[in-house]
């Protein structure tokens, strides 16, 4: 039997999607070999058996006009800024290219020999700050195949050759020449006119685009960097018996490490000895801290809210349960679909029109004898109006001003691609702890025996939970030491804690305090032995029991409570068509009642992060099309693999960067004001798209007429970009 091996390859050199498909395509020609390659985190994923090596699979990503190298799993994070390259090649372009163009506009700039000026600066804009397009169209031309790149390499080079030939061999070289701005329409042979503000010109706005097209693809690799910081970086580490403190890269399998109360458990281990309660809801779901005690499996990332521990390392680097969420993360990403835009699909049957169409009006005016020059200007002409300047911003355009005007609204989108997606939802999976609730315990209600007041039992169990660091002691002593106004707040229930006591009730001293794990707590208060105990009658809050010397009194009712924005942002979600299910890691019974407050009719509970993928992809496999809006470590892998990922910017780095759309409140009524913004700036990029396409298939007439000299197409096409530009700005009035 053969077995199957797998491989991820780190590829570089690609530039847009259609480099990403020729790069599958290459290698799937290999035998054995099963390849999906991910343009927006630059990886391929590869499956292969047989005699195939990944030696060959590299050398057939080479063979292609690309690069590769085995990628490693990342355990730590790079401080490397990936696209500082690009960001100094636009600068220096743009620096060099703002005179350039002021001259060719302005006349009064106009000074004896300024176009030999404009020369020296527009030569390294074309060539060096043009080279990732001029690259990238050779590729492509080895490959019988055209891109944006091809045109903007053609349109530039074309531009900035013409220049060169006029004032070398032409009149424009010769001393005090001047160059209006003019919008004549009529035949000329060129030879007095340079294009070099177009050629630094466009190339400078490409870039720019191209940057901030990358900056964008850049922040699907931020999720596994946000995981991978959310570990540990030091732990104190027991050997001989003495503490030390080390790396957390230098913890191996086996080791015994302390963690003290507040720090982070730094790996996947068992506790050792000491008793604690521990913090896993950022990678469980559940809102309830674990109680852990000599035995118990803890996690690494969690935090410990309670005593000292002493951990026995069972897992470390890319082994732990984070490691592997990491790897989830990823996966999900290298499965989602990349949309491939718009203006991609375009320039694939737009780009070889527009060569065949300047070799004919090249060839046809050369025969109707008006000469070289003037055929070359003609050609010239065609290829300037076509150079995809519009196209070129009519996504980032409306973006920029789509993401503008987000912000002001507390909403983040992170790229062009995830538009589509907003469109087609028909489904919002919403994360319940830390998202449609607030995440934190409070007290819900206080259930007093005959004969006992509300005040009385929280008085005397937030006096025994005062000794307590755990999250549901906290909530009681809360509730207990506030204010009768401040105890409505915080608990929600102000019939169940009517003052009948001062409004402040004063916490009475307790001694032998006495804490067991999993159980709960005692101590002395006024001078009569006062428990409090997990109940086993609470319903589907969490519930403990308060006894004084052992005669129950009464019980006290915790919960992580609904945000009271909740309500309205359920009823704006499916208003936009949107069918809520509920997924959470916690316990089923808290689940159905959060659902049945809401009305959300589907409910997953107890579900682990694995499984939330699993939840979201087989909801996908009905047909539907799933927005995911979540907030923790937990969520990132399933905000990752939903073809739509809204988290909330109160929630982790880790699902922030694993989601499409990030809204910056903690209120989920912005998920909808995210979803209604992304749908109307998909709206203005079609537009912008549409519009840009018209002008260049009218222009175009003209210039192969010859009517239309390079100057005016440059000028035309300057005009498209303005148009554009506005159309964008009308996002800016989104309410």
């Amino acid at each position: 039997m053969t077995t199957t091996e797998k491989v991820d390859l780190a590829i570089g050199g690609m530039t847009c999607a259609s480099c990403a498909n020729r790069v599958e395509r290459k290698l799937n020609k290999l035998d054995g070999v099963t390849a999906s390659v991910n343009f927006a985190t630059e990886k391929a994923r590869v499956e292969y058996a047989g005699k195939v090596t990944p030696d060959e699979l590299v050398a057939a990503v080479e063979a292609a006009g690309y690069t590769a190298t085995l990628a490693r799993a990342e355990t730590t994070v790079s401080a490397v800024d990936p696209d500082a390259p690009l960001r100094q090649r636009l600068l220096v372009s743009a620096l060099l290219s703002m005179p350039v163009v002021a001259m060719a506009m302005v006349s009064a700039l106009q000074f004896t020999n300024w176009q030999w000026l404009s020369l020296t600066l527009a030569a390294p804009v074309v060539v060096w700050g043009g080279w990732p397009f001029h690259r990238s169209a050779w590729v492509n031309l080895r490959h019988r195949a055209s891109t944006m790149d091809t045109l903007v390499s053609l349109g530039t080079l074309a531009a900035f050759g013409w220049s060169v030939y006029a004032l070398f061999w032409g009149t424009a070289g010769e001393p005090g020449m001047t160059d209006p701005f003019s919008l004549t329409i009529e035949r000329t042979d060129g030879a007095e006119m340079i294009y070099l503000e177009a050629a630094a010109g466009v190339t400078t706005l490409i870039l720019a685009g191209r940057y901030a097209e990358a900056r964008s693809k850049r922040r699907a690799g931020a999720a596994i960097r946000a995981l991978l910081e959310l570990g540990a970086k030091s732990v104190t580490v027991l050997r001989d018996g003495l503490e030390t403190m080390v790396p957390v890269d230098d913890l191996h399998v086996g080791d015994l490490f302390v963690v003290r109360p507040g720090e982070k458990i730094a790996t996947d281990g068992v506790v050792e000895s000491g008793s604690s309660a521990v913090d896993a809801s950022l990678l469980s779901g559940e809102s309830v801290p674990v109680d852990v005690q000599p035995g118990d499996p803890v996690v690494g990332a969690t935090v410990n809210a309670g005593g000292r521990l002493v951990v026995r390392a069972s897992r470390v680097g890319a082994d732990t349960q984070l490691a592997q969420l990491a790897r989830l993360v990823e996966d999900a990403q290298h499965g989602k679909a990349e949309v491939q835009r718009l203006a991609d699909r375009i320039s694939a049957v737009f780009v070889p029109i527009v060569l065949v169409l300047a070799a004919a009006t090249l060839g046809f005016w050369v025969v109707a004898g008006w000469g070289v020059a003037a055929a070359v200007t003609a050609a010239v002409s065609v290829l300037v109006i076509a150079c995809p300047c519009a196209l070129g911003l009519a996504t980032p355009t409306a973006l920029m001003v789509g993401t503008g005007r987000g912000a002001q609204l507390g909403v983040v989108i992170k790229g062009p691609e995830v538009l589509e997606s907003t469109r087609r939802a028909d489904t919002v999976v919403l994360d319940k702890t830390g998202t449609v609730t607030t995440g934190v315990m409070a007290v819900t209600g206080v259930h007093p025996a005959s004969g006992v007041s509300s005040a009385e039992v929280l008085r005397l169990a937030g006096a025994v939970e005062a000794a307590s660091e755990h999250p549901i002691a906290r909530a009681i002593t809360t509730a207990a030491s506030a204010s009768a106004g401040e105890r409505d707040d915080l608990v929600g229930v102000p019939a169940a804690l009517e003052a009948t006591n001062p409004s402040v009730l004063a916490l009475p001293e307790v001694t032998d305090f006495v804490a067991t794990p999993g159980v709960g707590v005692e101590g002395t208060v006024d001078g009569r032995r006062v428990s409090v105990a997990r109940s086993t009658d609470g319903g589907v809050d969490t519930a403990v029991d308060v006894y004084r010397d052992g005669h129950r009194l009464g019980t006290i009712t915790v919960a992580d409570e609904i945000k009271p924005t909740s309500y309205d942002a359920l009823r704006d979600l499916t208003g936009l068509g949107l069918r809520p299910v509920l997924l959470t890691g916690d316990a089923r019974g808290v689940a159905e009642r959060v659902a049945a407050e809401l009305g959300i009719h589907e409910v997953h509970a107890e579900v682990l992060p694995p499984d939330k993928v699993d939840v979201v992809r087989r909801l996908q496999s009905q047909g539907r099309v799933v927005a995911m809006v979540g907030d923790g470590v937990n969520d990132a892998a399933a905000l990752a693999t939903a073809d739509l990922g809204i988290a909330m910017g109160t929630g982790t780095d880790a699902a922030i960067e694993a989601s499409d759309l990030t809204v910056t409140s903690g209120d989920l009524r912005s998920a909808a004001t995210a979803i209604r913004l992304s749908r109307r700036t998909l709206a203005v990029i079609k537009g912008n798209l549409f519009w840009a396409f018209a002008y260049n298939v009218a222009a175009i007439p003209l210039a192969m007429s010859g009517l239309l000299q390079p100057m005016i197409a440059g000028a035309a096409m300057a005009f498209s970009s303005v148009f554009v530009v506005g159309n964008s700005l009308r996002l800016r009035r989104f309410e």
